[in-house]
């Protein structure tokens, strides 16, 4: 009986000889393939260039790697950053109108900032005095006061007037300054809607002019013009408008075109200590305001 189960028909035979064959021809594929696949060399070649990088890591000196711009001592400490110190600003005695960009960068004022200030004299922008330079947004108040001491404004030569504008004559109207408006500041000679414009916008943020010298500060107004316009004009103080200082925010102080962020936070915070303010002469004891930083200002403040 047992040999029935070795007995097959022909059809059979060679059923199990095809099977045999797909079996035999499934494991030479599966010796065959993997000599015949790329993935071990790219692994290999993977492993050659890891190495080749870690060995040009090694040879770099001291084991800095550069990483977004700055050096890295991994070598060191593997968490810690090392970054390279900048250099120390040199200071020296500069002209706020005449240096460049690279004297200001070495004096320790941010590129940025140096680029504002010469974009501001390319507009015709210009520092009369070192307390001018305190107008500069950006630096801060420490950096301000040790820049303020090395600020050196050649004295400027007496204004020479010139045929480029008309010399006033005693039929050319006085213009009261505080209280034209634009068409009216157009009927002085020398004087065009531009430059009506920036009267009354000065005008504005300085609360009305107290003296015809204060044009000056203007900007855009040059010696020549100042000597041929200043006698059209005329100042009634009725109009100027002063700051409560007992009242007024830091915003409303700094608007000031005489005070600044770091003068203005200083009589705020004088006002939260004292109270209340009584007259001038309590901002005579805060450092930041100068003399000469008072004089100014003292028009311009109320001490209701």
């Amino acid at each position: 009986m047992w040999k029935d189960w070795f007995f097959f028909s022909r059809s059979q035979q060679i059923g199990i000889i095809i099977l045999i064959v797909i079996i035999l021809a499934l494991l030479a594929a599966r010796m065959i393939l993997p000599s015949l696949s790329t993935h071990s060399v790219k692994k290999d070649n993977f492993e050659t260039e890891a190495g080749r990088f870690l060995d040009s890591l090694k040879s770099m000196p001291h084991g800095n790697y550069p990483q977004n711009g700055h050096y890295y001592n991994y070598a060191e400490n593997r968490h810690e950053p090392n970054f390279e110190k900048l250099p120390k600003p040199v200071l020296s005695r500069f002209n706020p109108n005449t240096a460049d960009s690279l004297q200001f960068v070495r004096l320790g004022i941010k590129p940025k900032i140096a680029s504002n200030i010469l974009k501001y004299r390319k507009k015709g922008g210009k520092f009369r005095k070192a307390e001018d330079f305190q107008k500069i947004w950006g630096i801060k108040e420490e950096q301000m006061q040790t820049l303020l001491r090395y600020i050196d404004i050649p004295a400027e030569a007496p204004p020479i007037a010139t045929t480029t504008y008309n010399k006033p004559s005693k039929t050319d109207a006085i213009v009261e300054l505080n209280s034209a408006d634009t068409t009216l500041l157009k009927q002085v000679k020398g004087v065009g809607s531009g430059f009506a414009r920036r009267i009354v916008g000065y005008r504005k943020r300085l609360g009305g002019f107290v003296r015809i010298d204060q044009l000056r500060e203007v900007w855009g107004i040059t010696p020549e013009m100042y000597a041929a316009l200043a006698p059209h004009f005329s100042i009634d103080k009725k109009y100027v408008q002063t700051i409560n200082v007992n009242k007024a925010s830091i915003e409303k102080l700094k608007y000031h075109p005489y005070l600044n962020f770091y003068t203005a936070k200083a009589i705020y915070e004088l006002r939260l200590t004292k109270g209340t303010l009584k007259s001038i002469n309590d901002l005579r004891t805060v450092d930041i305001l100068d003399k000469d930083l008072i004089n100014k200002i003292e028009p311009y403040l109320s001490f209701q």
